[in-house]
């Protein structure tokens, strides 16, 4: 038998083909799909996601979903509480691998294995280390649609917000900016693909505007806050 994982899913285009890889090698027996969500908006966090399209999403795919409630603005140690507390419960199932779309942030790794580590579970990073042009050409290559929900407007004007990447999108990205948007430049919504049953429908609604403080250590920075666009899109 093959050992049981749960697969921490995003709804982005790393996520979509680190899952594909996954299914692709035949390594382990994806139990379900782990998504935090935003309580208070019933959204994915960061990426904005409605969970009306997360739970279409996962239906396509074949795979049950878990969704882990954090309140709106979650301290550490609350965050740190309620993962505990679902990873135990998951681990409590036979399932000791936790699989994540991460690619080159070696302190997120780091604390992702050091959490899992507590409760004696490891991680595993299908896409670790790959290079990032080559992975969104292989994801596009291979037939994956997504769209961009959320904009880092440090990186990203508001018209990136929106579209779907392809290669018309990557040419229009400044240099500095992640092709994968690792650096959290911008994050997506994966709708089609390989490992799809069929196409989440969805209609593309406003643009909006977000603010969030900025840490500390960044209050070198004039303005204090992040300023992102989101992208809501609607369920059909």
């Amino acid at each position: 038998m093959k050992p049981k994982a749960i697969f921490n899913w995003s709804s982005g285009k790393d996520s979509a083909l680190a899952l594909y890889k996954t299914l692709q090698e035949g390594k382990f027996e994806v139990t379900s799909l782990l998504t935090s969500i935003n309580k208070e908006f019933q959204r994915i966090s960061m990426h904005g996601v409605h969970v009306s399209l997360l739970e279409k999403q996962a239906e396509s795919l074949g795979f049950p979903l878990i969704k882990m409630e954090l309140p709106k603005e979650p301290t550490m140690e609350e965050y740190r509480e309620i993962m505990g507390k679902t990873m135990n419960e998951i681990k409590s199932q036979g399932v000791i691998h936790s699989i994540f779309g991460d690619i080159f942030l070696e302190d997120l790794r780091k604390y992702r294995e050091d959490q899992l580590k507590t409760i004696g579970m490891e991680g595993v990073f299908p896409l670790w280390k790959i290079d990032t042009t080559n992975l969104i050409h292989e994801f596009l290559n291979l037939g994956f649609k997504t769209i961009v929900t959320c904009v880092n407007e440090t990186y990203l004007d508001k018209s990136f917000a929106g579209r779907i990447i392809d290669k018309h999108f990557i040419k229009d990205l400044p240099e500095n900016v992640d092709p994968c948007g690792e650096n959290g430049e911008f994050h997506t919504f994966t709708f089609d693909g390989p490992i799809f049953k069929n196409p989440v429908q969805f209609e593309v609604g406003e643009t909006v505007k977000k603010t969030y403080p900025k840490p500390k250590s960044d209050e070198n920075d004039e303005t204090g806050e992040y300023i992102f666009w989101f992208c809501d899109l609607i369920s059909k």
